[in-house]
């Protein structure tokens, strides 16, 4: 049976009646589902078996999910997609570079071939698989990969973290700002991490906005300052500043300076929740900021960024939505746990951050298109 969207997009009338039926024929569906007689027919059924079959393996990826997250960690942790960019190794010979036992590194080889992340070739060597090549592309997700060690751990214990009543979480302890602290030392690691994972994402944004037609272009929130170094790149006549807490703001001006674009690139430090933003700009963007924020923050900062813009300025979101076609798991399947365990923050849809900026004073909102909607979507507010 196929999958069916709900109505939501009707008169006020015709949705009640819609939403009535939706419901009564979801109380149906699942009525027959839940019949072992209906699965056995599915299953045999030549129309309905493709079905029934997919859903069945749908459900046992679900169940095993963990295994498959493990199996890619353990792939990063050994270094096995350095060490097979070269080429095809016999197993043996990878054993014995990584130092295990052959046949144990056989079924995480195995393993990861299953899940596309490496190959086997006929000759029994392994090489990378399509997940595994397309790694390479990106080199901050194998820092994701370890770092979501952290996430497991505080998932150990689900019900614990939906209680609130466990440990502090790992996750919440790894971003201290999120509970509004600040700490020199977790911003060195939080903020390295979100350096190596936001140089692709920056692409995709520069790729989606001419940032050519604004003057001067603000990154808040910006870290060590990747995104706003590829709008220099994207937009070379355009001034650019960075705007970021004092420690983090710091390693930005440092590192800029480093890679010769602190004339072109000013660094101011502060809180976005308690100092206004800098004045200027008729451009602000928040890269992977919102969703980081309970909705008082969020809406601090939006009302803080209208205040700060130029009257026929721009800003500028981008980050992952929840309920995006495609993509549902990423937004509440995963963000949601996520930023729960980091005790701030939550997924949203498209439709609640409209209403969260019309409230700050937006009236005018546009989507760019993305090249990847799944990871990053993009919109661009006005007032």
């Amino acid at each position: 049976m196929g999958v069916m969207a709900a109505p939501d997009a009707a008169p006020p009338a015709a949705r009640t009646l819609l939403q009535g039926w939706w419901t009564g024929f979801v109380s149906w569906r699942n009525r027959l589902l839940a019949d072992p007689a209906f699965q056995r027919f599915a299953a045999r059924f030549p129309v309905t078996r493709p079905i029934a079959n997919a859903r069945a393996n749908r459900l046992f990826e679900i169940a095993t999910g963990f295994v498959h997250a493990r199996v890619l960690f353990a792939v990063v942790k050994l270094g096995l997609i350095e060490l097979l960019a070269d080429g095809p190794m016999p197993p043996v010979a990878i054993a014995r570079t990584l130092d295990l036992p052959p046949t144990r590194l056989l079924v995480l080889l195995k393993a990861a071939a299953s899940i596309e992340i490496l190959q086997a070739l006929p000759d029994g060597r392994f090489t990378l698989g399509e997940l595994g090549a397309a790694m390479r592309a990106n080199p901050g997700l194998p820092d994701m990969v370890e770092h979501h060690s952290l996430l497991y751990a505080d998932l150990a214990d689900p019900l614990a973290l939906l209680r609130g009543d466990g440990p502090a979480t790992a996750v919440g302890s790894y971003w201290p700002y999120a509970a509004g602290a600040e700490d020199s030392a977790a911003a060195e690691t939080y903020s390295s991490l979100m350096g190596r994972t936001q140089a692709m994402l920056a692409g995709y944004v520069t790729d989606a906005v001419d940032f050519a037609r604004f003057r001067r272009v603000m990154d808040v929130g910006g870290g060590e300052g990747v995104f706003i170094e590829a709008v220099a790149g994207a937009a070379p006549g355009c001034r650019l500043a960075l705007f970021d807490l004092p420690d983090v703001a710091a390693r930005a001006r440092r590192r800029l300076t480093a890679l010769g674009l602190e004339r072109r690139i000013s660094v101011e430090a502060g809180s976005f929740l308690t100092d206004p933003l800098p004045l200027g700009a008729d451009c602000i963007t928040l890269n992977r900021i919102l969703h980081d924020h309970d909705d008082a923050p969020a809406m601090t900062l939006l009302r803080a960024a209208r205040a700060a813009l130029a009257e026929d300025g721009a800003l500028i979101i981008a980050e992952p939505l929840a309920d995006t076609p495609g993509a549902r798991p990423m937004g509440h399947g995963y963000f949601g746990l996520y930023l729960l365990a980091m005790g701030s923050g939550r997924p949203r849809t498209r439709d609640e951050i409209t209403a969260m900026l019309r409230e700050a004073g937006f009236t005018r909102l546009r989507e760019r298109p993305s090249a990847q909607p799944g990871l990053v979507r993009i919109l661009e507010a006005r007032a």
